[in-house]
């Protein structure tokens, strides 16, 4: 069974990503794609999920049955690379989980990264031109799984340009050796939008071989705080008023939606003021957080997570501009209000 057949069946009984709170548009969008096997890119700022998203389309791939320690996932009825056609090896049977092969986006990576490349002390052992000399990059490594390639967009255009066969065609062609070789796998890319820095263009030819789906921010402030109690590291015995959750959490959702800033903070500001307030409670002696614990984090969590417009940025730095905001916001009927324990109807 192909593994979009896998995953349309997954989702037709009713899969819908448990650990990813909210974010139901995405959600669908995804399930929509690679339901009919296409390739899809995930374009969304940092910090929101997009990663945790692939690796949960990969923890529902049925296990499946390889051939034990090929470097391909060659499955015994159908190999694909020269050694496993050669003779019958071995079996065993892995996890989806186990088919996430990651490529982490970087000016660095080069093409020798995604195909592979000659192995001197196989090369010396077999022969330079010799197949078993050639170790399979991540493309292969992928196949019968998932191909996660985080932040794409920061790739140079060569690299784009070797994965235009394998995505149109599914096979691959190794250069030094005239050899085309399968490479069946679930292509998932992320990316950062282009007004991020130390992104490259992408080209309109690359592009053409993905649907996109686009992720944003929590919804809600009450998805937010879920995301916050789920995903934080928690010191034992520290306990974090509701209401305080409520206000440092608001005041990161109030910051992305300020005229006055350019790149805008992401969920891990949010956990990491509720990580440091815990912290700075502890240190204080104290088992409960107080908002002076908020305060006190508020610039080291936030300050490098931000961009301020140039209009603003040349009047006033960006920790006069953060202070300033959190006492205006402090004092706004909103976070009385929520201080006071009464619940926001706010997003």
């Amino acid at each position: 069974m192909k593994l979009n057949e896998n995953l349309k069946q997954k989702f037709m009984e009713g899969e819908n990503f448990p650990r990813i709170i909210a974010q139901d548009e995405t959600k669908q969008q995804v399930k929509s794609a690679l339901s009919v096997g296409r390739h899809i890119i995930i374009v969304g700022p940092p910090g929101i999920g997009k990663t945790t998203l692939a690796r949960n389309v990969s923890k529902i791939l049925p296990d499946a049955e390889v051939v034990k320690g090929c470097q391909y996932h060659c499955t015994p009825d159908n190999p694909i690379c020269p050694e496993c056609k050669k003779e019958v090896k071995e079996k065993e049977t892995i996890k989806g989980e186990q088919r996430f092969i990651r490529i982490q986006g970087s000016p660095d990576l080069t093409v020798e990264d995604l195909m592979g490349d000659i192995d001197p002390t196989k090369a010396l052992q077999y022969g330079p031109l010799s197949i078993e000399a050639f170790t399979p990059g991540k493309i292969f490594k992928a196949n019968n799984g998932i191909l996660f390639f985080d932040e794409i967009n920061r790739c140079p255009e060569k690299l784009q340009n070797a994965l235009l066969q394998v995505l149109q065609e599914g096979t691959a062609t190794i250069g030094s050796y005239e050899i085309e070789i399968p490479a069946n796998f679930i292509f998932i890319g992320t990316m950062n939008p282009e007004d991020y820095s130390a992104t490259e263009q992408m080209s309109e030819v690359f592009m053409d071989r993905f649907d996109v789906v686009y992720m944003t921010h929590p919804e809600t402030i009450d998805a937010e705080k879920q995301i916050v109690m789920e995903r934080s590291e928690k010191i034992e015995n520290i306990n974090f008023p509701e209401e305080l959750l409520a206000v440092s959490t608001l005041f990161v959702r109030r910051l992305r939606d300020n005229k006055d800033i350019e790149k805008k903070p992401s969920v891990r500001a949010t956990i990491g003021l509720y990580e440091r307030a815990q912290a700075n409670a502890m240190l204080r002696g104290s088992d409960k957080v107080e908002l002076e614990d908020i305060k006190n984090a508020v610039i080291s969590v936030i300050s490098h997570r931000i961009k301020l417009k140039p209009s603003v940025k040349y009047l006033q730095t960006t920790t006069e501009f953060i202070n300033e905001e959190l006492n205006e916001f402090l004092n706004s009927n909103e976070a009385q209000r929520l201080m006071e324990g009464k619940e926001s109807e706010l997003g």
